[in-house]
C-alpha cells in the first residue's frame, strides 16, 4: 500500500507530466520532463518558502528570474539548432507571408522571440515582488495601528484579517506562477522542436 507521501508525489509527477509536458510538447517531450519537473518544483518551493515569516523569496529578485529564463532560453535554442540546424530560422518568417513583407516580419518575429526571456523573467519577478510588498505594507500598517494605542489597537484587526486572506491568495499565486513559467517553457520548447 502506498503511503500518503507516495500518493502525493505520484500526483505531482502525473500533474506535471500529463497536464503540462505531454499536452504542450507534441513529440519527444518526455526526454525533457526531468528538467521541466525540476524547474516547476524549484519555482513552486522558492515561491512558497517566501511565505514563511522572515524567509527569503529568491524569485522576487529579477536577477534570479532572469537567470532562470535566460538559461532555459539558451538551452531551448541549442536543442532547436541541434535538431534543425539553420532550418530553425523558419521560426522568424511565418508560413504564407508575402516576400515583400519578409524583412519587416523577420525583424518583428526576431524581437518578439528575443523578448520571451524578458517576459518570462518579469512575469515571475513582478508577481512575487508585488504580493510580498503588499503583505509587508499591510503588516507594517497593522503594527503601526496596534502600537498607536486607543481605538486603533482594536482596529488593527482589519488589516490583520486582510493579511491572512492575502496569504492564501499568495499561496495560490505561487503555484500559478510555477505552472505558467513551466507551461511557457514547454510551449517555447515545442516551437523549437516542431518549428510551429
Amino acid at each position: 500500500m502506498p503511503s500518503r507521501w507516495q500518493i502525493l508525489l505520484e500526483n505531482c509527477y502525473e500533474f506535471v507530466y500529463f497536464n503540462i509536458v505531454s499536452e504542450n510538447i507534441k513529440k519527444d517531450g518526455s526526454q525533457y520532463f526531468p528538467a521541466l519537473f525540476c524547474i516547476f518544483f524549484f519555482i513552486l518551493f522558492s515561491n512558497l518558502l517566501g511565505m514563511i515569516p522572515f524567509a527569503f523569496t529568491i524569485t522576487s529578485h529579477i536577477i534570479v528570474t532572469f537567470g532562470l529564463a535566460l538559461t532555459f532560453f539558451i538551452g531551448i535554442n541549442i536543442i532547436g539548432i541541434k535538431r534543425h540546424g539553420l532550418h530553425m530560422l523558419v521560426l522568424f518568417l511565418p508560413a504564407g507571408s508575402p516576400l515583400a513583407l519578409a524583412p519587416l516580419l523577420v525583424i518583428i518575429e526576431l524581437v518578439s522571440y528575443s523578448f520571451r526571456v524578458i517576459s518570462l523573467a518579469l512575469r515571475l519577478f513582478a508577481n512575487m515582488m508585488s504580493g510580498h510588498c503588499l503583505l509587508k505594507i499591510l503588516a507594517g500598517f497593522a503594527w503601526t495601528m496596534f502600537s498607536a494605542g486607543g481605538i486603533l489597537t482594536l482596529a488593527h484587526l482589519v488589516p490583520l484579517i486582510v493579511i491572512f486572506a492575502i496569504v492564501g491568495l499568495e499561496c495560490g499565486i505561487a503555484f500559478l506562477q510555477a505552472y505558467v513559467f513551466t507551461l511557457l517553457l514547454c510551449i517555447y520548447l515545442n516551437d523549437a522542436i516542431s518549428l510551429h
